[in-house]
């Protein structure tokens, strides 16, 4: 076969015992939305970078954007679209508000993913 075709059965036959304990073990729909929901406010590569950066130390949106190098409007706009999907929580401290993830299941997705990609 060429490399520019997929790979996929030359028969149209279905293992429907495969089929049906897969089914029995798949989880509800909205579960799975909500996943691939959580992986494309992710995927961006602004997000990811503050994502990064919020494994290391809580940060304001002040210190992001100079880290950045971007502006404060811009790292606030990611940073609310963030808050909505649960990935980050904030604290204000007087006119300051810090970032931090919002819990460990963030940042352990970026390790799988960073060993992934770097093969450590």
């Amino acid at each position: 076969m060429s490399k520019d075709i997929p790979d996929i059965c030359e028969l149209n036959f279905i293992h429907q015992d495969t089929v049906n304990i897969v089914r029995g073990k798949m989880p509800p729909e909205k579960p799975i939305c909500d996943v691939a929901e959580l992986f494309r406010i992710i995927g961006d590569t602004t997000r990811s970078k503050i994502i990064c950066a919020l494994r290391f130390s809580e940060m304001c949106v002040c210190d992001i954007a100079a880290l950045l190098n971007m502006t404060s409007s811009a790292i606030s706009h990611q940073l609310h679209m963030m808050k909505v999907a649960g990935i980050v929580i904030s604290r204000r401290n007087g006119k300051i508000v810090y970032y931090r993830l919002a819990d460990e299941h963030i940042e352990q997705l970026f390790n799988i993913a960073f060993e992934h990609i770097t093969g450590e």
